[in-house]
């Protein structure tokens, strides 16, 4: 079997399985130019602008950035689009830090700790860390009352977790949605 054939499960001739490595090499080394930075930079500020708006202000023709735009989409670097909803005003004034450590980091473990903490709402972000802890996670909850409730129905039920440690921010410094664009 070759190496197209064990990625698809199905067999291509020499010739496709060229073609498809060319592509994913392309995909995999694409090369970013000022235009496609500043398209980047300016989807990032407003993913709602026109392509006529955006095609001017980045100085190219509409057909051209759409084809960019489209290309960057294809390309898996823009993974989509979303809005952006006010914390406070949504009734979620309230960001808290939780470290979770696991009684043991086996593979299956780790995916039914991972699959029961997509399950909560209120958890934002979820990563796997290095360290003390095991994993981090930022909540966002109305009050300590909403936090204690998610605490003992949600935290405290996950699959193999043997410490919770909670912190709670006072206030948000910076925050941005925004990568820097290389």
């Amino acid at each position: 079997m070759g190496a197209c054939e064990l990625r698809t499960k199905r067999p291509f001739s020499r010739i496709n399985c060229l073609i498809i490595a060319l592509l994913w090499q392309t995909l995999a080394t694409m090369s970013l130019d000022r235009y496609d930075h500043a398209i980047l930079r300016r989807l990032q500020q407003d993913a709602r602008i026109t392509n006529a708006r955006l095609a001017g202000e980045v100085s190219l023709s509409e057909s051209a950035c759409l084809r960019r735009v489209k290309s960057l989409e294809e390309s898996g670097l823009i993974q989509g689009y979303t809005t952006l909803i006010d914390q406070h005003k949504a009734g979620y004034p309230v960001n808290v830090f939780v470290n979770i450590t696991l009684d043991r980091q086996s593979q299956s473990g780790l995916e039914a700790f991972e699959s029961a903490v997509r399950k909560i709402p209120q958890v934002m972000e979820c990563y796997l860390m290095t360290g003390e802890h095991d994993y981090l996670l930022r909540l966002v909850v109305a009050d300590l009352d909403d936090f204690e409730r998610i605490h003992s129905q949600h935290l405290t039920r996950l699959p193999s977790v043997v410490r919770i440690q909670s912190s709670f921010a006072m206030r948000t410094v910076t925050r941005s949605a925004v990568l820097p664009v290389r």
